[in-house]
């Protein structure tokens, strides 16, 4: 909800959700499909493509292929995509900006690193990138995001998907397949 109310979305409009296999990715997805927009997904494996497609997007591009985004411009065209939530912006931020419609918005939730980019590449779009934090909401936007999920969730239209489940005395071997991106499908969860 954050993630799309900061990046002012509109129905109609599209969102291309990179890593949308993980916990956040197919929240978001669902979340942009119920908002009438058009979900498009990446995901590196069979398996998490289709968890995507279940789970909201349209079309859904193979991130591992070298000529995936040569595959998202095909199918968007000359229009671009409007709004791009980007979990790994150290990888692809240069690419994004690339692939944006005028006036399009990448929304970075993640980023592992440095990344250079041509600044033109945003200017003659006027597009923006805008960091995300859920660490940086007010209590109020909490609170407001925190019922519209649970609403979400009452109603169907969300529907959390559960992916590796680790026990308290394995949080190292988490974050390590986190990092790795190894049973990243889902969200991660730690037993207590």
């Amino acid at each position: 909800m954050h993630l799309l109310s900061l990046a002012h979305v509109k129905a109609g409009e599209s969102v291309l959700v990179h890593g949308a296999s993980g916990g956040v990715g197919l929240a978001t997805c669902q979340i942009a499909r119920a908002y009438g927009l058009r979900v498009l997904g990446t995901a590196g494996t069979e398996e998490g493509q289709k968890i995507v497609l279940r789970n909201g997007a349209h079309e859904v591009f193979n991130h591992r292929e070298a000529d995936y985004i040569n595959k998202i411009k095909k199918s968007v065209g000359d229009k671009g995509i409007n709004v791009i939530i980007e979990m790994l912006a150290n990888v692809n931020l240069s690419n994004d900006l690339k692939l944006l419609s005028h006036e399009g918005r990448v929304m970075v939730v993640g980023s592992r690193g440095p990344i250079e980019i041509t600044p033109r590449d945003a200017m003659g779009k006027e597009s923006s990138i805008i960091g995300v934090s859920l660490f940086s909401t007010t209590k109020e936007e909490y609170q407001q995001f925190s019922a519209a999920v649970q609403a979400g969730m009452e109603i169907g239209w969300l529907n959390p998907v559960i992916g590796a489940q680790y026990p308290l005395e394995k949080v190292a071997q988490a974050h390590e397949d986190i990092i790795h991106g190894r049973k990243t499908l889902g969200k991660m969860v730690l037993l207590l």
